[in-house]
């Protein structure tokens, strides 16, 4: 069944900075798309969307036009973007003026809880209705009732929460994961994506061990509001892509077959309008 990767990290070391880099050495290398499409259309990825690499912030429109013009398989692009700036109006023009632009993200699972709960912060994120973009949420397990609360105050913004919520897979486990993904999924306006838990529970990760993150994420959202992503080349800290792919189609294999189309494929063509 063909799949769209809604999460797709490209590192060009020699075009673009990355600071965070400096701390993550198992990813500090060149990986391309050429590199990507080779192993993902073996396993029935047929099309990507880019996912911002928290470049430099100077880097975030060089990055943004490049990516959208870089592969004929890559089929659009989340970019970086700052709300928290005063000056983030003229930065949103920019790059929704950037062809195959489709949302946009700023990490926030790294910052302090404060930086996405300004009045300022919303109001910017309020203005990417009027561009017809989404914002990508990402926030840790025990941020989602600020994700929740930025989401609420932004009722007009279709919002994809990245990485399942970030359950923190080898310490707390579900709860109180499970509670907050069961709230933030009330709001209509919020969708989920399937992603980067992988590299959440450890070296191995098995089937098992991420099935009832997977299968709560897929309850608690439905079949409408639920993408696929590979986080890839995060992934491959603890697996290769195959496996990650893998995993996904063990735990959906007893859905019908419209249903594993839609958090597949459908489902990032409806919500990325792509």
């Amino acid at each position: 069944m063909p799949i769209i990767d809604t999460h797709l990290h490209l590192i060009y070391l020699d075009k673009f900075s990355y600071p965070w880099l400096d701390g993550a050495a198992a990813l500090k290398h060149q990986f391309t798309a050429e590199s990507y499409f080779a192993d993902a259309e073996k396993l029935g990825i047929e099309a990507a969307l880019h996912m911002e690499v928290d470049v430099a912030e100077s880097d975030i429109v060089p990055e943004t036009r490049f990516v959208t013009s870089l592969h004929p398989k890559l089929i659009g692009a989340i970019a970086a973007g700052r709300p928290e700036s005063a000056t983030f109006a003229t930065q949103l023009d920019t790059l929704a003026g950037i062809k195959g632009v489709k949302g946009l993200r700023r990490v926030l699972h790294t910052l302090p809880d404060g930086l996405s709960q300004t009045p300022l912060f919303a109001e910017n994120v309020r203005r990417l209705a009027e561009h017809k973009l989404n914002f990508d949420l990402c926030v840790r397990a025990n941020q989602l009732g600020i994700g929740q609360a930025l989401a609420a105050k932004c009722p007009d913004v279709q919002f994809v929460l990245d990485h399942c919520g970030v359950p923190d897979i080898s310490g707390a486990g579900l709860d109180p994961w499970r509670v907050g993904i069961t709230a933030i999924a009330k709001l209509p306006n919020v969708a989920a994506k399937v992603s980067g838990i992988i590299v959440y529970g450890g070296p191995n990760p098995t089937t098992a061990m991420l099935r009832p993150y997977i299968e709560h994420i897929i309850e608690s959202f439905g079949w409408d509001r639920v993408v696929w992503g590979s986080d890839h080349p995060v992934c491959t800290l603890t697996a290769d892509l195959a496996k990650w792919v893998g995993i996904t189609n063990e735990v959906i294999a007893g859905a019908s077959a419209a249903e594993k189309a839609k958090l597949l494929s459908e489902n990032a063509r409806r919500l990325y309008r792509l």
